[in-house]
């Protein structure tokens, strides 16, 4: 516990902008992300948008030696997925954007699927469904909880649906620092783990397979894929727990949290 960063009203303050700043990022792409476009024209698009219109920083970029301001993970990529000149989105793709920035000195880590065109319907099951898990976690978020809870809510939402969730990988706190404690599993016990307290901020972020969980990474070493080529879906948002629930940070104008039965 003595690891994890609790923000003042005056630091959650600047973790909203941030947050608004990157969700205005995804309003930006939104009108660019279409079949025909390359990985690395939507990676060079949210570049100049971040730093020139925002005055911002790609947090991102040189993060552990990663050359690139986002990552774009399509269809059977789990995550990391380098952004590429070579590789344009096609009608039926499924696309993972996943955006961080920094401003006034704090990082906000948020991801969004793209659907290109006319995809099937099991591949919008997938992405529907994990958007869903997302918030069945968001929703466990409060003072009191546990991430056990959060976990938990993820991981029986989409095994419920039929699906795996990725274990190699997890959300994190995130402030000052991409990465801060605590790890964020997308799974897990009720009443397990970490007990939430006001002032927390942290990512949920699950990856979520229509096959086996198990993944494996490329000879690049960023890329991570799922073993059998089925595909993945992933959403993100950053969040802040607050006196008597959660706030998302990097919530989009646009978006409209699903209800669940």
């Amino acid at each position: 516990m003595s690891d994890v960063v609790i923000k003042g009203p005056d630091e959650l303050d600047l973790m909203r902008h941030s947050g608004r700043l990157l969700a205005s990022v995804f309003a930006y792409l939104d009108a660019h992300i279409e079949a025909g476009v390359s990985t690395m024209q939507i990676n060079d698009l949210a570049e100049k948008y971040i730093t020139h219109t925002l005055q911002a920083r790609p947090a991102s970029k040189g993060q552990y030696g990663f050359p690139f301001v986002l990552n774009t993970s399509l269809n059977h990529v789990v995550c990391h997925g380098m952004p590429s000149a070579t590789k344009h989105l096609k009608s039926g793709d499924i696309v993972n954007v996943d955006i961080t920035l920094e401003k006034g000195g704090f990082i906000v880590d948020s991801s969004k699927m793209y659907m290109i065109g006319t995809i099937s319907p099991a591949a919008k099951r997938l992405v529907d469904s994990t958007y869903e898990s997302m918030w069945q976690g968001i929703r466990a978020v409060k003072p009191g909880a546990t991430l056990g809870d959060v976990g938990h809510a993820i991981q029986q939402h989409a095994t419920a649906n039929g699906y795996s969730v990725v274990r190699d990988y997890c959300g994190h706190g995130i402030g000052r620092e991409m990465h801060e404690e605590p790890q964020v599993l997308h799974y897990g016990q009720p009443g397990k783990g970490l007990v939430l307290q006001k002032g927390m901020t942290f990512t949920i972020e699950p990856m979520i397979n229509q096959g086996k969980a198990k993944v494996k990474s490329k000879r690049d070493g960023w890329t991570v894929v799922t073993s059998d080529k089925m595909l993945s879906a992933q959403w993100e948002h950053t969040i802040a727990v607050t006196a008597d629930g959660y706030e998302v940070l990097t919530l989009r104008e646009s978006e409209r949290p699903p209800r669940i039965q």
